[in-house]
This record gives structure tokens, sequence and C-alpha cells, in this order.
């Protein structure tokens, strides 16, 4: 038989928390680049707009990097607070504390799928709203009495725009990774964040230099597919768990104990088990890695496998829940409210081809 991986291969690196750094620093890099290509095209062609350019650019990479190192700041300390003093707290109940995380993070896992979907729109939302910022100074400069927090807010407002935005983005991040993080290893988090802004900022270079998107939502609807698949683990998962810590406390100890065999799960509530491929067992190799992407475990309960089914059915009809709303501009079994304004409007439309009917009709009688 194959000796199982060092558990270490299994824990360094946890791929949801890979997923939401690369979809934040993504977005944050779309937006980044954005007011990158907004201020070349505007200033960066013309001679005596280089200072001018240069410091705008200045503001842009200077609000971004200290946005992102508050944030990454913020994160440290609530993820170590966390591991530093709540593990000790939870080891009597510990597969109810997973249980209860692992469904926080399939829930945020899934809310954020859609939103991957939509990051490629950011950019024409972008460059309206930093349109907007730029006329601002123009239309404010000409009134009187302008204050000094207004000027220096349209002085620096490419510092301003990519800090706040920045700030707000990583803000959504680190609600995300504390739902993930803490269904996950502490182990597993650093190399992921990593690699997730790596990949997100290298991702945003390239959209930058190709001016292009429509390679990037193949990417995100990729993304997106294995966002869910993780999410539906993670939700057969946590009902797992809760199974396995009732068992446990009908035995009066921890079942994982006495290795894969016979007293290690409920025979009741089973519906397959396998001697061998236990991700929970020496680390669990490769089947620990499964176990982190696809929720696979070697010994299947009812209510695992309902829960998995359940998921994705409840996510199929979210979806095309979403998508009536968007192709109908309404919800489902509710009234759409376009025709009430129509209706509204339709008299006063139907009146005036009257009027000009009767006027028409009175001219020519007066002509006869």
């Amino acid at each position: 038989s194959a000796r199982p991986l060092p558990a270490m291969t299994v824990n360094v690196f946890s791929v949801p928390v890979f997923l939401v750094v690369f979809r934040e620093s993504l977005e944050t890099g779309i937006i980044v680049s954005v007011l990158l290509a907004f201020l070349k095209q505007t200033l960066g062609g013309t001679g005596q707009d280089v200072q001018v350019y240069k410091a705008m650019r200045k503001q842009v990479w200077l609000g971004t990097g200290i946005g992102l190192l508050i944030c990454l700041v913020v994160a440290g300390i609530i993820i170590g607070v966390f591991y530093g003093v709540g593990k000790d707290a939870w080891q009597a109940h510990e597969y109810y504390y997973e249980g209860a995380f692992a469904i926080f993070a399939s829930f945020i896992i899934t809310l954020m799928g859609v939103a991957l979907l939509r990051v490629g729109k950011l950019q024409d939302k972008w460059r309206v709203k930093l349109a907007k910022a730029m006329e601002a100074p123009s239309k404010t400069s000409t009134s009187a009495g302008q204050s000094r927090w207004q000027r220096n807010k349209e002085k620096y407002v490419m510092f301003v725009l990519p800090f706040i935005t920045v700030l707000r983005e990583g803000i959504e991040a680190i609600v995300f990774l504390a739902g993930v993080t803490f269904a996950a290893p502490a182990t597993s988090v650093p190399l992921p964040v990593i690699i997730g802004l790596l990949v997100g900022i290298f991702t945003s270079y390239l959209l930058y230099k190709s001016g292009s998107t429509s390679k990037l939502q193949i990417f995100l609807v990729a993304s997106t597919c294995l966002l869910y698949i993780v999410a539906a683990g993670l939700f057969s998962r946590a009902v797992w768990f809760f199974e396995a810590q009732k068992w446990n406390d009908a035995v009066g100890g921890d079942a994982a104990e006495v290795g894969n065999g016979a007293g290690s799960y409920d025979i009741d509530k089973s519906v397959w088990h396998v001697n061998c491929c236990s991700p929970q067992l020496n680390g669990g190799g490769g089947w620990g890695l499964l176990n982190a992407i696809f929720g696979w475990n070697n010994s299947a309960t009812y209510g695992s496998v309902i829960s998995y089914n359940v998921y994705w059915i409840a996510v199929m009809l979210w979806l095309v829940v979403l998508r009536f709303e968007e192709t109908k501009g309404h919800w489902p079994f509710m009234k759409p409210k376009a025709p009430r304004s129509t209706t509204t409007e339709s008299p006063s439309s139907t009146d005036v081809p009257v009027e000009e009917s009767k006027t028409t009709a009175a001219t020519t009688t007066n002509a006869l």
C-alpha cells in the first residue's frame, strides 16, 4: 500500500483561502488598473502634463499601498487572536465548532461565487466613477468660498479613490477569511494568502496591458465553479462533523483513535465505509486534499450525502432566481414595477393626439 503523504502537504495550503484572497486582490487590481489606464490616456500622452501624470500616479500607488497595509495588519490581528486564544476553549466539542465554521464558510463562499462572476464588469463601473470624480473639481472650483477640505479632496482625489476602495475590499476580504480560515488549520493560511495576492496582481497586470476581459471572464467562471465545489464539500463536511461529534459523545472518546475499522463510525447512519483512504488519520495525505477540495470522506453518512445534494439543488435554484431578476427586472412571483409607470403615462400620451385631432377638425371646419 502507498505511504500517506506527510501532514504538512495537506495543512500548508487552503484552497478556499487562496480563492478568497485572489478574488479580493483581483477586484482591487482591476480598479487600480482602470485608474492608471485613465491617467495614462488623459495625461500621459502630452508633454506638458508629464509632471501631473507622475504625481497622480504616485497618489494611486500610495493610496493602494497604505490601504493594503492597514487591511493586512487588521486581518493578522483578528486571525492571530483567534488562533492564540480561541483554540484551547473548544477541545471538548471540537467537531461542533468545526461544523459551525464549515457551514459559515460554505455560506460565505456561496455568496462570493456570484460576486466573482461580476468582477469583469468592474472596469466599466470604475471608468464612470472616475470620470465623475474628475468632473467634480471643475464644477466646485468655480464656486466661491471653497473650503480647504474640498480643495484637499480635489488635490488628492487619486489617493482617496484607491485608498477607500482597498479599505472596503480589504474589510470584505477579512470577513470572508474569518469564515474560511476558522474551518482550516492555522498553517494552511499564510501560503495561499501570499500566492493569492501574487496571482491576483499578475492577472490584473495582464488585464491592464491587454485591455481585454474575454479571457478573464472564462477564468472567473472556472474559478466560481471551483468555489462552489469547495462550498458543497464544506457543507457536507459540516453535517459529518456534527454526526461525528455525536458518535464521539456516545462512545465516550475520540472514535478516530481506533483507526478506520469497526467502532470508528456509527453503522446505523452509514451509507458507505471503507477501511482506508481516511482524511483524518496520519495527516490525510492525498485524501486530505480531496477532503479539503471536494469534501471526500471514507465514511459517508445519510446526512453528509443528502446535505451535499441539497446544497447543489439550493445553489441551482438561487442562480435561476438571480438570473430571472436580472433579465426580468423583478423577483419571481412578484409584480413587475415597469408596467405601472407606463400605465400612468399612457393617458397623457393619448391625450395629445386627441387634442391635436380636435384642433385639426376645427380648423378644417372653419376653412370650409
